[in-house]
């Protein structure tokens, strides 16, 4: 079939016709499809089914240092269990600081330490008539939802295929001094996949802010959710705090991490890795948080995986299941959508989502059709700060939670609704 912008009036009516009632007999069927979140599926669950019951007697809950686990103590988290969460980032045990099983919560929780007592000493942002976010878009919605909740000014920096546009972080951020912080998904970014660069990785350890208390929220969610086995497609960039550290910025990260997609979404255990200096004012606060976070937790997934020998072997399972779930949409999409000129697609080596543009002024509609037809995706405009696409394009596509069958179907509705509406679109142009 040809492009859409080669069709005539009458060949995109015809068009028009033809996915009407290919979209109508869809409609007739009654479905209930969901490609919103980035949820693990039932059978990625399973996987750890063996973790429930790991402890499942009194002698079984000591630590690798004698503390009993059902009682108070180690408030920043054992230290085996800050080990195993340290060998999956790359960094020491030191520089881990454990929280529950969100690591979302201990970003939240960065940055109200921030507005109420400032940053290692600097003036708290509460205090200040202005605080910024750079926000690389698109991005994750749940990061700007809590700079929004907070009253930060987000500021769009477009993604590339290698990491934020750089030249423009770097301007930002040493020209002014309200800018605060960067939001960052390194390796297999949300929505796109993208991977930082090397060389991005190192600008950003490099920056030179005109804010003492400047911080980077590096997210590292997908760390180590490849999609492949191969070695060389496995993503590998350089550590972020040691990076900062030889670019003598040693503070000027907050890194975070979890296994909420590794273990149980909702009982994974979490941790943000930083400075010493920054390590000492977290301790401070989480003194008057709590008295310790879920211990019997953190040894659970000491036990089970053991090390991250351990937790690697698990991935590889994980992704035996995701991977096909990729491959299909993005077949599906080659096949039926591939040269028409109505939409992009990212392909991911790894983590939990698809990034698809449409036709600049088509999302919402394209995600309406969907809905309507049975088919719940993430709502345009969510990947951007506020919920605002400038472009009203990117759609955010999330495979992993529905079995393959059911995603086959979904993705197949969705290809409805983007050439139905994409026909609309040009005909209105005419």
């Amino acid at each position: 079939m040809k492009a859409y912008d080669e069709l005539n009036k009458e060949e995109l009516l015809a068009l028009k016709s033809q996915l009407e009632e290919e979209y109508y007999n869809i409609k007739t069927k009654g479905l209930s499809l969901d490609m919103s979140r980035g949820k693990p599926s039932v059978e990625q669950l399973n996987l750890t089914e063996g973790m429930l019951g790991i402890l499942s007697k009194n002698e079984d809950v000591k630590a690798e240092n004698g503390l009993d686990c059902r009682n108070y103590g180690a408030p920043i988290g054992l230290p085996e269990a800050r080990k195993l969460l340290g060998d999956i980032v790359g960094v020491p045990a030191d520089h881990v600081i454990l929280g529950g099983n969100s690591s979302l919560q201990m970003m939240f929780d960065t940055v109200s330490r921030s507005f109420t007592h400032g940053v290692l000493g600097s003036t708290p942002w509460a205090k200040l008539d202005r605080v910024k976010f750079l926000c690389p878009v698109p991005g994750y919605d749940r990061h700007f939802a809590v700079t929004e909740y907070f009253g930060v000014e987000m500021i769009n920096v477009p993604m590339t295929e290698d990491g934020p546009d750089m030249d423009l972080v770097e301007k930002l951020v040493s020209e002014d001094p309200a800018v605060k912080g960067i939001w960052c998904v390194p390796k297999y970014s949300n929505p796109q996949g993208y991977v930082y660069s090397d060389d991005t990785v190192r600008r950003m350890a490099s920056l030179k802010p005109a804010a003492e208390d400047f911080r980077i929220f590096w997210d590292n969610a997908y760390v180590i959710h490849h999609l492949y086995k191969e070695e060389e497609k496995q993503a590998r960039i350089p550590e972020i705090l040691t990076e900062c550290e030889k670019a003598g910025n040693p503070d000027m990260v907050y890194e975070f991490a979890s296994t909420s997609k590794v273990s149980f979404a909702g009982g994974g255990i979490s941790a943000v890795i930083a400075s010493k200096a920054n390590l000492e004012q977290i301790k401070e606060s989480m003194s008057f948080q709590t008295i310790g976070y879920d211990k019997l937790n953190q040894l659970r997934h000491v036990k089970y995986f053991k090390n991250l020998d351990g937790v690697k072997d698990h991935m590889k399972k994980e992704a035996d299941i995701i991977r096909p779930k990729f491959e299909a949409v993005e077949s599906i999409l080659g096949e039926s959508l591939g040269g028409l000129g109505i939409g992009s697609w990212t392909c991911p080596l790894g983590g939990y989502f698809i990034s698809f543009d449409a036709k600049p002024g088509c999302a919402k509609e394209i995600v309406a059709r969907a809905k309507e037809a049975g088919l719940i995706l993430t709502s345009a405009g969510a990947t951007y700060p506020y919920g605002k696409d400038p472009l009203d394009s990117n759609i955010r596509i999330a495979p992993t939670c529905p079995e393959l069958i059911d995603l086959i179907l979904a993705v197949k509705v969705f290809v409805v609704s983007v050439k139905l509406v994409s026909a609309e679109h040009f005909l209105k142009e005419l």
